[in-house]
């Protein structure tokens, strides 16, 4: 069976921009790869891969539109159906799937 292509681990996420939600912890985190800084303002020597800088306490986010996106994905989820459904991709992988075990 495929795993849920809505589903991310953390270390997943931060290499994939979109709003990701997380139900455990009510924690929501936006992933923007556009901005740049200039590379010349950290001595590289002192960071590794993993690490982060916090850049700033302010969260630079359009709270409307966070309500609305959240607000969209609640009302395509309210009904109880899984995370995904309705999606035509998982929809066509769901019938190939019964085709298969007919078979």
């Amino acid at each position: 069976m495929m795993a849920d292509a809505r589903k991310f681990e953390l270390d997943e996420l931060v290499n994939r921009p979109g709003t990701y939600f997380n139900p455990q912890t009510e924690v929501l985190v936006v992933v923007d790869d556009s901005p740049e800084l200039d590379a010349e303002i950290f001595n590289m020597e002192e960071y590794e891969g993993a690490d982060w800088v916090l850049i700033s306490d302010e969260t630079p986010v359009d709270e409307n539109r966070r309500d609305e996106l959240l607000e969209t994905f609640q009302v395509g989820h309210r009904s109880g159906a899984a995370v995904g459904a309705g999606d035509d991709d998982f929809d066509e992988l769901d019938e190939d799937e019964d085709e298969l075990e007919l078979e």
